[in-house]
């Protein structure tokens, strides 16, 4: 099971590789006119979604600008994890929460559901388009559009500007047990760590190319590495959340 596995991850990061160069490279565009002109990148995403939000998050090798979104009720160490299922599905809540991020014209939105389906990933997404955001979904397309969204018409697909699709199955496991019906051991958090990382990669790389110095964080275990990050803090603090 342990090859079954990675046999397809490997498999899954092939199909992204293949179908998604092109998107990923019109995100790093958009992405790096925001930074060259001082905006922030916010990201987002519902429980497990969250993860990557996390991930990029003040981040050795990641970009300094990166906002996270992390609302209360929509994390995993909410306790009963079971409320989040509740509040993700619930219409409205988004905009209680992104009521209090200064999210701008000029800045990128990037919301991350495997599903697509629920309220809140959705909303998020309409809140960032509204304010003049540019709005980059991540999300299976196999999989949202095998389901009807939860509340209003519209899957988080349908109201992004640009779609990065993570290639997964239908329900996100992969691995068949004999003799189970449930599959286990999902992709989506393997992926789309992947996916966002080589999008930094491809914005970085943007920015060196038009000689601006990219904000990214060194690991605070490099010699020299907190007098360089206490240089971007004091740049960012006060305007990424949490920082």
């Amino acid at each position: 099971m342990v090859k079954a596995y990675f046999d397809a991850i490997r498999q899954q990061l092939d199909e992204v590789e293949r179908t998604q160069t092109e998107n990923l490279r019109r995100a790093a565009q958009v992405m790096a006119d925001a930074i060259a002109c001082d905006h922030l990148i916010y990201v987002f995403g519902a429980t497990h979604a969250g993860i990557l939000a996390q991930e990029l998050f003040y981040r050795a090798g990641g970009l300094a600008c990166i906002s996270p979104i992390l609302p209360p009720g929509l994390t995993c160490d909410v306790r009963p994890i079971t409320m989040t299922s509740h509040l993700e599905r619930h219409s409205g809540y988004a905009q209680i929460f992104m009521s209090e991020i200064p999210i701008e014209a000029g800045d990128v939105l990037i919301v991350h559901s495997v599903s697509g389906r629920n309220a809140v990933a959705v909303e998020v997404a309409q809140y960032g388009r509204d304010k003049g955001a540019t709005v980059i979904a991540l999300t299976s397309l196999t999989y949202s559009k095998s389901v009807a969204p939860r509340a209003g018409t519209k899957r988080l697909f349908e109201v992004a500007d640009i779609v990065l699709d993570n290639c997964g199955v239908i329900g996100d496991a992969v691995v068949e047990i004999p003799g189970m019906r449930q599959k286990v051991s999902p992709t989506s958090t393997v992926i789309g760590a992947a996916i966002l990382n080589a999008l930094v990669a491809q914005t970085v790389a943007l920015l060196q190319e038009r000689g601006i110095e990219p904000p990214v964080f060194l690991s605070a275990n490099l010699d020299g590495g907190d007098v360089h990050n206490a240089r971007l803090l004091q740049r960012y603090r006060g305007r990424v959340t949490y920082l």
